[in-house]
Parts: C-alpha cells; structure tokens; sequence
C-alpha cells in the first residue's frame, strides 16, 4: 500500500508584460511581478502528484498548505475523503483554503497511478466543454475595456469566434448607472442570441442600487445576475429579498466558504445558482460533494475561474452550463490569471476556444497537463519540503 512520504511546496515568481497594477489592468510596456506557488505529494513506492492553483494560489492558501501537510505523512494517498475530512476539522478555525491544493494533487495522483484523466474517475461524461467570456474589470487609464463602447465591441468579436456567453466586470464604481449602460450597449451591439450575466463584484453601494440594476437585467434578458453589492455576497437574508424585486436568476456564494455553510446558503434561499471555487473550497473533493448536494435539490452550479482542474470537474457535473474563461479582455496578450507554466500549449485565453464556443478537457493521466519544470525552477523563491521519518 502506498503511503505520502513527502510534501513539497514549491514558490516561485514570474513577470507578465503589459499589465499594470494587478492582473486585471493593461498596461502597455507594464512590468507586473507575481508569486505563486506548486504542491507536488511523493509516495514511498514512487507515486507522484501535483497541482500549481491559479487564482487559489494566495499566500493565506499557501501557509495553510505547508501547515497541513505536516499530519499527512504516512497516509495512503487514495484516501482522499478520509483527508478531506481530517483537514477540514484540524482547520477549523480558518477558511480551509489550503485543502484545496492538496486534494487536487491527490487526484492527480491517482490519475497517473490508473493511467486515466481525472474526469474519468469522476464519471466524466463529455469532453468539450462550452464557454463564457468573463471580462477584465474596466479600467479609467487608456486601454483595455476603458469605455462602454469598447465593451460592447470586445462582446461582439467574442461573438464572432462562437463564444456563445459573455460576462461583464464593470468599472466597479459603485454606479448603477454605469452598471446599466455597459449591460444595455452590450445587449444592443450581440442581440438576443448570446447570453449575458454581469458580475458588479459587491461594489453597489445599497440594497436599491442592487435592486436598481437587478430590474434593468429583468428588462435586457440576462441569464444571472452576480454578487452585487457590497455585503459580499455573505447575507443568504439579504439576497432572498432582493429575489423578491427582481426576476434574474441570482448567482452568489462565490466568498461563503465550506461545504456546510454553502449548503446552508442554498436551503436558506441566499442563491439561485451555487457558485462553487474548486481552488478554494475544497478541491476536486469538495466541489463534487457540493455539486451533488445542489443536483440533488434541483440548482444549478458554476464554478469560479478556470483551470485544468475546474474542467475536470465541470466533464463529470450535469447541472452545470458554462466554463468560466476569466479574465479576458480586447488588449492583454496573455490571461493574468493562468501563470505561464505549461510546457503543452494549454491555455484560458479566447484563442484556446475552438470554433463550437468550446474547450477541451485534458486528456492525459491525472490532471493531464505538462508543466514547464524548467520555467518554474527558474523562477524559484522558495521550498518547503515536509517528509517521514
């Protein structure tokens, strides 16, 4: 029987050109310095795995990694749910980010122990998955989405290359009415075809400003309506009242983290739609039980971001509809939420989508990715390796 006999956490940095402050701003001639970080387990007999998160790959999510991979040495790997559960009660007291990292890692593992992508021990049933295009935030500088013209324009080239979903990140000003006039040029610019969903990221300044908005994607036909204002997304409460105004479809519980507290969200009519971070809430593990539990009570789930792993995922969940390809925009050369750390040409950018509005799950053992060893090595700050005795 294998057992985890070492833990490595590797950091490592790297710079994207042409962005500015964060991930989200363009930046012409730009130099943006980024940390992340990668989780490879090691078993006595040889087995290996690995997962480098993306937007999960925080400096909290990280410190909790390297502190729970000290009560994994000597397990069995295969175990997951048994680590799952061991992890979740010995944090506790924390968000329990770090599970995530870990839980896929195993996965991966165990895909490469069988030989099989992970969508196949999950019962994955399709192999193409189709897509939205999740929007940079608006910026004031020049470029990027800087207008609500240039938003309508980059929902139309999206269009033309068979993206058949398009969601708007606006300017995050806390202004309904800029909320609304980037939603309405939009919808004019695409017609009726492709489905819209806006996401104001909590920065509406009142319940009647979310209100206010929520009527106008009554009016225009949008398919959610995402995290509106600025309690977070926290207040099951709030959001079944705001249901009572508007006629939208809600989708919020992206920042409710753990399966029990999301499952409580949902009975307690916070959420139309589950919103489920496979980074953040668990893993491949805990984003299936979720997923399960709203099948089983009749919503719908979509999972935050995108990834080799939320693909996997999404191959073997039914009540689902879209794969979050975020965050792109008309004028970044490169998606500033995927690190550049493939050796195979993978990618979340709008010229990885093929021409059915559709991307690929991996189709190699475990997670199926190559990453590039040699690129992250360079870029290395940083190693922790926890190991038995």
């Amino acid at each position: 029987m294998s057992r985890i006999d070492r833990i490595t956490v590797q950091t490592y940095r790297y710079t994207l050109d042409d962005f500015g402050s964060s991930i989200a701003v363009y930046q012409p001639g730009g130099k943006l310095e980024l940390t992340r970080f990668l989780v490879t387990i090691d078993t006595d007999d040889g087995l290996s795995g690995s997962y480098a998160p993306h937007f999960g790959a925080t400096p909290h999510a990280q410190a909790q990694v390297k502190e729970m991979a000290r009560s994994l040495i000597g397990l069995d790997p295969e175990q997951r749910e048994r680590i799952f559960e061991r992890l979740k009660l010995s944090h506790r007291h924390y968000d329990k980010s770090g599970i995530g990292a870990i839980d896929t890692a195993l996965w991966d593992l165990a895909g490469k122990k069988y030989g099989v992508p992970v969508a196949r021990l999950l019962g994955g049933f399709r192999e193409r998955l189709p897509v939205y295009a999740s929007t940079v935030p608006g910026q004031r500088a020049r470029g990027g989405l800087d207008s609500v013209e240039r938003y309508a324009d980059f929902a139309e080239s999206c269009l033309a290359v068979g993206i058949p979903a398009f969601k708007i990140h606006g300017f995050f000003d806390g202004n309904p009415k800029t909320e609304i006039a980037i939603m309405s040029a939009v919808r004019e610019r695409v017609g009726p075809d492709m489905k819209l969903m806006t996401d104001p990221a909590s920065s509406l300044k009142s319940f009647m400003d979310a209100v206010e908005v929520g009527r106008a994607c009554d009016d225009l036909g949008l398919f959610w309506y995402e995290d509106p204002y600025r309690d977070a997304s926290s207040s099951a409460v709030a959001h079944k009242r705001l249901r009572g105004f508007i006629r939208t479809p809600l989708l919020i519980a992206e920042h409710i983290r753990g399966f029990e507290q999301k499952a409580d969200f949902a009975l307690a009519g916070g959420t139309d739609i589950m919103h489920i971070d496979p980074e953040l809430d668990g893993g491949i593990t805990g984003t299936m039980k979720l997923a399960h539990f709203c099948d089983a009570i009749g919503m719908e789930v979509q999972l935050h971001t995108a990834g080799p792993m939320h693909r996997h995922c999404m191959a073997a969940i039914t009540n689902t509809h879209f794969y979050e390809l975020g965050l792109v925009g008309p004028d970044n050369p490169a998606n500033g939420m995927q690190p550049p750390i493939y050796a195979d040409g993978y990618g979340d950018e709008v010229g990885n989508v093929g021409q059915d509005g559709c991307v690929s799950v991996p189709a190699g053992p475990g997670l199926g990715v190559l990453y590039d060893v040699n690129r992250i090595n360079s870029g290395e700050v940083d190693r922790v390796e926890v190991r038995g005795r």
